[in-house]
């Protein structure tokens, strides 16, 4: 973690990224399981390019985030793909608005947060 801390809309940013983060994660991994799908395949396919953002999330790592919404870009073309066929499937519109929120949360986060780290570091220098 830094010695800087989250305020304001940041702080919002950060908890409403981990809430879509979350959510994402729980409806990749039901919807796989809804259509028999092997374990290694949940994880390996549709959970991993997630979760592999997390460690360097959680040191606060403003790259990482950035590399996240290009990664909730693919998503997000799945998730339309999905509504398209299935119209009327509510995991797949969840899943729709979990990646919207989850990118803009993301993109919302470096934009606030960017400024408060460097006032941070100009503090400590």
């Amino acid at each position: 973690m830094t010695a800087v801390p989250r305020t304001g809309p940041a702080k919002v940013c950060w908890l409403l990224l981990w809430m879509c983060l979350g959510l994402l994660l729980f409806l990749q991994a039901y919807d796989g399981l809804v259509r028999a799908m092997p374990w290694f395949v949940i994880l390996g396919l549709r959970m991993l390019p997630l979760m592999m953002f997390v460690p360097a999330m959680i040191k606060d790592s403003m790259t990482s985030f950035i590399w996240l919404c290009f990664v909730c870009l693919m998503y997000f073309i799945v998730a339309v793909e999905r509504i398209f066929a299935e119209p009327g499937n509510p995991v797949a519109i969840l899943s729709l608005v979990a990646v919207v929120g989850l990118f803009l949360s993301a993109m919302l986060y470096v934009r606030k947060r960017g400024p408060q780290l460097r006032a941070g570091a100009m503090t400590q220098s």
